[in-house]
């Protein structure tokens, strides 16, 4: 079939203004199809199993024992590790990201062959204090047994029997990716025997019963360690600078110590309590990985745990400062403006943020810790807080890494790591390009 043009002058230009148009939605298509390639989304968390940690267990002769189990499970963050994006409530497959390798987390659900629905108490003790399986196999210690294995055997009890009530599923997580001959469980054997003793926790008698069960909670079930604590070349937990901070699947868990600077020290113990129950407080905001604990976690915590955890932090002694070297005065003239030009809409002229929404950025402890990977994370990604009781509708930071390059996004962060009192190492183009890489976002092939 052919199309005749209109002959008349008239129909001809009108012809030629609808083909303009049509040229025009196809641009605009082509380059919102572009930028949404080229601009990633926020990951979404993986679906939230709050129905399934907040329906009612009905009256029973194990109610008790169920509720028990249910709210040892939150406290112990099962939920976080457990649930991968687009899979089922404690089905496993989550993918962790190890300096070795990935792990994929275990499907705990009460199916009894894919999961743990036909494991005995004595199984699963043995894996919470001994790192075996139901088979005597050696786990690997992304399932945190160095913490775990100070939970009692009665809570331990708990657990499991409400695990068993957790709708089965029959999903097999992949296989792990680890090179030989760390894909071989026997060599577990060595690492246990250099760093690991299990060690029921000792209270403190010199202590509250509010501090201890904070400490309790802390370096048991609620393993802040396996994130906040630095790891050896084996990935042991480094004690001896224990929550000074460490860097974690392309983020930088912060310093949970005393320090002013790069911890808790500017903060009060309401402060932490407000942070573990909304994700979010006057000095930050929950992203990436803590945006998972919060939810599933400590947002569900009972008031009386929350002020324990925030009492045992606030003892903690200040970690020793970093030396930060002078950053290039040119470095921060260009950060300075790429600053104004991108950041200031939501965090405003000087960095002072908006209260509840976005956080401040004098004084930031996120901004200043010694590895800067977290706030490049969070510049070239992006984030956003999750979705507590109290604060339902997240907060979130676009993603710059379509927009900024590596030697820019190294500028605006050495700027932010420098102002308004702020002192951090600065950051360089080769750490965002380590940072980019990892995250596999697109790269921006011109300057600004």
């Amino acid at each position: 079939m052919t199309v005749a043009w209109p002959r008349s002058v008239g129909g001809k230009i009108l012809a030629l203004i609808l083909a303009l148009v049509f040229l025009l939605i196809l641009i605009s298509l082509a380059s919102w199809l572009w930028l949404r390639s080229s601009e990633p989304n926020i990951e979404d968390p993986p679906p939230a199993p709050l129905r399934i940690l907040s329906q009612p267990i009905p009256d029973g002769p194990n109610a008790d024992l169920l509720r028990r189990g249910r709210y040892l499970s939150i406290v112990s963050d099962c939920a976080s590790c457990h649930t991968r994006g687009g899979g089922r409530p404690f089905e496993g497959g989550l993918g962790l990201k190890t300096p070795f390798g990935i792990i994929y987390s275990a499907n705990i659900t009460g199916n009894p062959s894919a999961g743990i629905g036909d494991w005995t108490p004595a199984q699963f003790y043995g894996a919470l204090h001994d790192g075996k399986d139901d088979e005597g196999h050696l786990l690997y210690p992304a399932m945190p047994y160095t913490h775990f294995d100070m939970i009692p055997r009665a809570d331990s009890d708990a657990i499991l029997a409400y695990l068993k009530t957790v709708p089965g599923s029959s999903y097999a997580p992949p296989a792990n990716r680890l090179p030989f001959p760390l894909n071989i469980r026997l060599a577990m054997l060595g690492w246990n025997a250099l760093n690991f003793r299990p060690h029921p926790f000792k209270p403190d008698p010199s202590k509250s019963a509010t501090w201890n069960r904070g400490a309790y909670l802390v370096q048991g079930p609620e393993h802040c360690g396996a994130c906040h604590t630095p790891k050896n070349l084996l990935q042991a937990e480094q004690q001896d600078q224990a929550l000074h901070g460490s860097a974690i699947e392309d983020w930088f868990a912060p310093d949970l110590t005393g320090n002013p600077r790069t911890g808790l020290g500017r903060w009060s113990a309401a402060d932490i309590v407000e942070y573990l129950k909304s994700g979010r407080n006057s000095h930050s905001n929950s992203a990436g990985l803590m945006s998972e604990v919060v939810a599933y976690s400590t947002s569900l915590l009972s008031d009386a745990d929350l002020a324990a955890i925030a009492t045992y932090l606030k003892s903690l002694p200040a970690s020793p400062d970093t030396a930060a070297g002078a950053p290039d005065a040119a470095a921060m003239r260009t950060g300075s403006a790429i600053f104004f030009d991108e950041c200031t809409a939501c965090h405003l002229v000087g960095g002072k943020g908006q209260s509840g929404m976005f956080p401040p950025l004098p004084g930031s402890a996120v901004a200043q810790q010694r590895d800067p990977t977290g706030l490049i994370h969070l510049i070239l990604g992006g984030a956003r807080t999750a979705p507590t009781a109290s604060k339902p509708t997240f907060q979130s930071m676009p993603s710059f890494a379509w927009k900024l390059s590596d030697q820019q996004v190294a500028d605006v962060a050495t700027y932010v790591r420098n102002s308004w009192g702020n002192k951090a190492p600065p950051v360089s183009a080769h750490q965002v390009a380590s940072v980019r890489s990892s995250l596999q976002l697109r790269k921006r092939e011109s300057a600004r």
